[in-house]
């Protein structure tokens, strides 16, 4: 079958050839303008699902009903007027699971493939009547499905990121399907071969399943045992080739390491500019040191990008108004995220602004104790309204003392 691409509505269809008998029937959502109602996809996102044409002819996933319509036009065209034996289903989040249903209401002899704990969801969502229990394959942890020439064996994988979440592995064109796992925002249409995978593939993994790194370690054990060719994501592009970058990151990412443990954050949350001004001032004085340093505007950018960066610094400047006697609003939710996430093993140090009253470093301190193994500097830079001589000289102890953990 030839590749085809065409345009319905917002929503970019295509069916893709990744071997004569495993087809993408996924797409490319290039109008959502937040993903799970809160991260940013500026260039999209997709929702990838598979056929594996055999014997017994199996779907894989279905996707969001944002896309319903030109999914299904995906599975007829990939199908070629042959009944579907199986569904599997790897993953009931709805971006995911939203056509199980549907899908089964048009093809009433097909089964559905799924744990104890698919069923589960699938139930609440659909009722329990959606999908009858004779329709049901409920299969166990390394249990196998021969599809003919192409068999899947099931590989468990709880809270990756959700607890019905499993893998599976066919073994003949050593495939993983790897639902969320290897994951990254952007439709697949407007992925360049030759761009960083990692970039949104980072942002992607550290907001939606960071806080899951022993169940993500846990996983790459059980993938270590296997002899993987390609890796099929439910979001992003079919990675073949040289797959050890990708386990790299993934191994690097779950285990909580900086990726790059000198470089240094420096994120800002201020009122009237007068803390962004002396955050800015102090970047500069790590820079003039010839540290490596990314700024990040907290009250202009989403909290998902400096989520990312976050982790991907060993350290961390926070600078942050007392409001109300309270932290900013954009701090406050920047803290949430991390401890949320399992955010752990950073030094940081803390810059605080107050006209009176200043509150912002006692109750930043408060917040990084609730979190594991972080170092915070003991100098703090305590700003009265704006910075002063008093002030940067405390920025220039604080870069010293920063530089030097």
């Amino acid at each position: 079958m030839p590749y085809t691409k065409q345009q319905r509505g917002n929503v970019l269809m295509s069916v893709k050839n990744i071997s004569s008998a495993i087809l993408g029937v996924g797409v490319d959502d290039t109008t959502i303008d937040l993903f799970e109602s809160q991260y940013p996809v500026p260039t999209g996102v997709s929702y990838n699902s598979y056929i594996i044409r055999d014997e017994k002819t199996a779907i894989l996933d279905t996707v969001d009903v944002r896309a319903t319509e030109e999914w299904m036009a995906n599975v007829t065209e990939a199908l070629a007027g042959e009944k579907p034996a199986y569904l599997v289903v790897h993953h009931m989040e709805p971006d995911h699971g939203a056509n199980v249903a549907r899908l089964a209401a048009l093809y009433p002899e097909m089964q559905v493939v799924g744990n104890a704990k698919t069923f589960q969801y699938m139930e609440q969502f659909f009722g329990p009547e959606a999908i009858a229990k004779e329709r049901r394959v409920v299969v166990k942890d390394g249990e196998s499905l021969s599809l003919g020439a192409h068999t899947l064996t099931f590989v468990f994988a709880p809270m990756v990121h959700w607890p019905e979440v499993m893998v599976s592995y066919e073994s003949t064109e050593k495939v993983l399907f790897s639902a969320d796992g290897f994951g990254r925002f952007g439709a697949v249409a407007k992925f360049d071969e030759k761009a960083d995978w990692a970039s949104e593939a980072r942002r992607y993994y550290l907001n939606i399943v960071g806080k899951y790194g022993p169940q993500v370690q846990a996983l790459l054990k059980k993938a270590a045992a296997l002899d993987i060719a390609t890796i099929c994501p439910l979001h992003g592009p079919v990675l073949t080739g040289d797959l050890s970058k990708y386990l790299n990151y993934y191994d690097l990412w779950s285990s909580y390491r900086a990726e790059e443990p000198e470089k240094i954050l420096v994120a800002s949350a201020s009122i009237h500019g007068h803390t962004r001004a002396a955050a800015h001032t102090l970047a500069d004085k790590l820079r003039a040191k010839g540290a490596k340093v990314v700024e990040i505007d907290l009250t202009r950018v989403d909290v998902s990008y400096a989520v990312t960066e976050a982790f991907r610094c060993g350290k961390t400047v926070l600078a942050c108004a007392t409001y109300d006697g309270f932290l900013f609003p954009p701090m406050e939710n920047l803290l949430t995220h991390l401890k949320t996430k399992a955010f752990q093993s950073r030094t940081i140090a803390l810059m605080e602004n107050g006209t009176w009253a200043p509150m912002a470093a006692k109750l930043m301190r408060a917040e990084l104790e609730g979190m594991k193994n972080i170092t915070v500097c003991d100098t703090v830079v305590i700003l009265r309204s704006a910075s002063n001589p008093a002030a940067e000289a405390q920025m220039d102890a604080l870069a010293e003392e920063l530089l030097a953990k």
